[in-house]
């Protein structure tokens, strides 16, 4: 009879980028959104400078979820462990540690290890755990590979930026304007229709058809984690034709009697559609001017809305 008490597994994968850069990337979860597409959103509940407790908001079959994890931070081996913090039967216990090897300069390996136990080491939910670490294991490895390599890649092509305007009023009712999108049809000029689904609180989906200075309209996808009534978290996930990334937050700090209100962008360039969109001389500096202009120009009319709607409310 096969052993039915902790199992061990390991996976592994090579991966074309640096073991710092792989590391880094994993260990920055600020990243996340960039090198895993489910992620939305990640914060630090606890954070010291080896280990940490963070929470994160991501995707499963078109849902929006979040949950809580502890990690162990290890830069000089280049390791990093995890341990889920509860685990949902029949997983009695789930752990495990991602370890980067450098293979030369440019390559590196990734190995993926699992420790884990069934409820009261029940054979045949091990074999189920088997199977199911098994098959997501190789999966989360494939992406990250390819999600990796291009982040790796792109990092030049990756920019962020800020737009702040400072408001006679209260953080709420600035929070209360960019939160309540479902409005802005009506609010901004630039926004020709709105959808915003928010089936769990401060978990929001919102659709969005905007005019560009061209009268042309584009439609995006973007999912909002809401904390009120001091930020506002969004990864696109249908973007414009000059970007592959872009993620980004609101924030609202009060300052006495007026608060500083903040978008900032992470944007990274679509180098395949500069030529299509800009024309055939044009350089990926162009498309960053391009693009910051076009998010800067409707974050800070959607901050000078917000600002007369709660400087009329003071």
């Amino acid at each position: 009879m096969p052993n039915a008490g902790p199992r061990e597994v390991e996976h592994e994968i090579t991966v074309s980028a640096p073991a710092a850069s792989v590391y880094q990337l994993i260990a920055e979860v600020e990243n996340w959104p960039r090198i895993f597409p489910p992620t939305i959103h990640v914060d630090h509940v606890e954070k010291n400078d080896r280990s940490e407790r963070i929470r994160i908001w991501a995707t499963a079959n078109g849902e929006a979820k979040n949950w809580t994890s502890r990690r162990t931070l290890d830069p000089e081996r280049l390791r990093i462990g995890f341990r889920q913090e509860v685990s949902a039967p029949p997983v009695a216990s789930m752990g495990g540690t991602w370890v980067i090897e450098p293979l030369c300069d440019s390559v590196s390996r990734v190995r993926l290890l699992h420790d884990y136990r069934a409820v009261d080491d029940d054979p045949q939910s091990l074999r189920w755990i088997d199977e199911a670490v098994d098959r997501n294991s190789r999966s989360e490895l494939a992406a990250l590979k390819t999600n990796v390599e291009l982040a790796h890649a792109a990092e030049d092509l990756t920019f962020s930026f800020e737009d702040t305007v400072h408001i006679a009023g209260s953080a709420k009712d600035v929070y209360d304007f960019v939160n309540d999108a479902h409005l802005w049809s009506e609010r901004l000029p630039h926004v020709a229709h709105v959808r915003l689904d928010e089936d769990t609180p401060g978990l929001q989906t919102l659709e969005m058809d905007t005019r560009a200075k061209d009268g042309s309209v584009h439609t995006t996808k973007s999912y909002r984690v809401t904390f009120p009534h001091r930020k506002i978290a969004y990864k696109q996930v249908t973007l414009p034709a000059l970007m592959t990334l872009h993620t980004g937050y609101w924030t609202f700090v009060e300052n006495g009697t007026s608060v500083a209100a903040s978008s900032q962008h992470t944007v990274t360039i679509n180098t395949e559609n500069i030529a299509r969109i800009l024309g055939a001389d044009a350089t990926v500096a162009d498309a960053r001017e391009y693009v910051q202009a076009a998010l800067s120009t409707n974050s800070r009319a959607t901050l000078g809305h917000a600002k007369d709607y709660a400087e009329a409310r003071a």
